[in-house]
């Protein structure tokens, strides 16, 4: 019986996922095989000794103390792409807001309380519909910094308006080059993208590299009047830097998801309050994944979309034990294990070695349960972090 300890509201079809005849899943459990969860932070929290895996229904980690999970071997999971639509879809409705006058022409003709005859209403609106003109986005640059599962969606989105799209990702992967439309043009640094940009809307996670990447000399090279959009991460926009150039008549508007009291009443901010993936279908598929990544690696030991361990995946034959054992990236480890095996007659029927930074991880088939000694011998080999035999 495998014990899921969920933290916050998580979807049902995703805790439907677990199957009742073999897993144990609630706030309040105990021994805990794995978290499921989506913005409880752990920090301080304690690890208890059982658990082997934290997944998050939602991409960011920063609520998970990755490296000290590391260290203890237990696999960080998140699950990209599953709230990209949502996203997207927030990005389209913030450049409307930011290009067209609709949150004053809301908030005028709500102000007008005082009127009773439609007829008098309309031709007052008639007169004052000029105050609340704005522009088209079509034909307009779309600059997207992060081109990963929402920037790529954006993009999309971008020509799918008649925009002119560029990007810039300094990570870009092959999957993600794949899944990019050929007429997205390559920006060869931030500041070429910025200014060329009308639009532009941030995709990267948040970490040391990304931190106040949008910043005073990054905004002073922005187009006067261009439009940011920030739906990843509050730090990697400097906020003053922001109120300074919006201020200072550089920076047209600022569109977030990350409001601070510095930005109330700026009537240049539109700020939302963290909705970007609040959409019914985003935290169901993002509980889904989240659900069965846990299940194949409790499981199985195979690893998708985790943010500490390599993606390690294979099959099983039937009949035969598995062990899997994470260490320290370093030479000779797994040499020493198979030696272990090799010392107690264990025989090898198959098995897959991947490496991710400075942790490996390893996944062995053999023909029969192996005995604890066995278990205890891989233990104590130098560099392994910890071993399981499923």
């Amino acid at each position: 019986m495998f014990k899921i300890r969920t933290y916050n509201q998580i979807s049902v079809k995703g805790l439907e996922r677990f199957p009742r005849g073999s897993y144990e899943v609630g706030s309040d459990i105990g021994s805990p095989d794995a978290f499921l969860l989506r913005s409880q932070k752990l920090q301080g929290v304690e690890v208890p000794k059982s658990l082997l895996a934290a997944a998050r229904a939602g991409a960011g980690v920063n609520n998970i103390p990755v490296d000290d999970y590391s260290k203890l071997g237990v696999v960080v999971f998140n699950t990209p792409g599953a709230n990209a639509n949502a996203v997207k879809e927030l990005v389209m409705a913030g450049m409307l807001l930011a290009t067209r006058g609709i949150l004053p022409g809301i908030a005028y003709v709500n102000s007008l309380t005082q009127m009773s005859d439609a007829a008098e209403m309309a031709a007052l609106l008639e007169k004052e519909k000029s105050r609340f003109a704005g522009g088209e986005i079509k034909g307009k640059t779309l600059g997207i910094v992060g081109l990963g599962a929402i920037g790529s969606l954006v993009a999309d989105m971008g020509l799918a308006m008649g925009m002119k799209v560029v990007g810039f990702d300094p990570a870009l992967s092959i999957d993600a080059a794949w899944r990019l439309s050929n007429e997205v043009q390559r920006a060869e640094n931030l500041m070429a993208l910025l200014t060329r940009s009308d639009y532009v809307s941030i995709h990267v996670p948040a970490m040391d590299a990304t931190h106040h990447l949008i910043n005073d000399a990054a905004l002073n090279t922005m187009k006067t009047g261009a439009v940011l959009l920030n739906f990843a991460r509050e730090s990697i926009v400097d906020s003053a830097a922001v109120l300074r150039s919006l201020n200072g008549g550089k920076l047209g508007k600022y569109v977030c998801d990350f409001p601070e009291p510095a930005m109330l009443g700026n009537a240049n901010v539109i700020a939302l309050p963290h909705i970007g993936a609040s959409t019914e279908e985003s935290e169901e598929n993002c509980a889904v994944m989240a659900a069965n990544q846990l299940i194949d690696y409790l499981e199985n030991g195979n690893i998708h979309n985790s943010v500490n361990m390599p993606s390690i995946t294979m099959g099983r034959a039937t009949g035969t034990s598995r062990i899997t054992f994470s260490n320290d990236n370093v030479s000779g480890v797994l040499g020493h294990v198979l030696s272990v095996l090799a010392d107690h007659k264990v025989n090898v029927i198959d098995m897959i070695n991947k490496s991710r930074g400075e942790l490996a991880f390893n996944i062995i088939d053999v023909e029969s349960a192996p005995a604890a000694s066995v278990v205890n011998a891989i233990a104590a080999v130098a560099h392994v972090i910890r071993v399981r035999v499923i």
